[in-house]
């Protein structure tokens, strides 16, 4: 199985369970529980502050996402789920995309989470050297 994303028109998950009424309810309850458990919800790569109107859930798992005669069923648990701002999410879904390892040989939880790591540790050299020119 491949952590790469399929074009949309491959791709019921992006074209219809991402657009449902399942997907739209879990989303808001997500943010509510994390508000609840955290206080500020934060992007997981920049760790800027955010909510529901300016951050993206990135799935770490899709377990919980299932397709049935009738539509579409969101129980994804709430760790398999994670926020992100829309240029830092896509920013994890391109290298994750680039990187065979992360493509490929790893689950999506492992990949997501070590592409973040990564660019994360990118976001800081890129810090610290400009710091260092001041």
């Amino acid at each position: 199985m491949s952590n790469r994303r399929r074009p949309a028109r491959d791709n019921t998950y992006r074209t219809n369970y991402l657009r449902s009424g399942a997907w739209f309810a879990r989303r808001d309850h997500w943010f509510l529980e994390e508000e609840h458990r955290n206080g500020t919800i934060r992007c997981a790569l920049c760790l800027g502050a955010g909510g529901s109107h300016s951050l993206e859930l990135h799935h770490l798992d899709y377990r919980g996402v299932t397709e049935t005669p009738h539509g579409w069923t969101a129980k994804e648990q709430h760790e398999d789920l994670t926020a992100l701002h829309p240029r830092c999410h896509e920013y994890v879904h391109q290298l994750i995309d680039r990187d065979r390892v992360f493509s490929g040989f790893v689950s999506r939880r492992t990949a997501s989470l070590q592409a973040i790591a990564r660019l994360q540790a990118k976001i800081a050299h890129y810090i610290e050297a400009s710091l260092e020119q001041q």
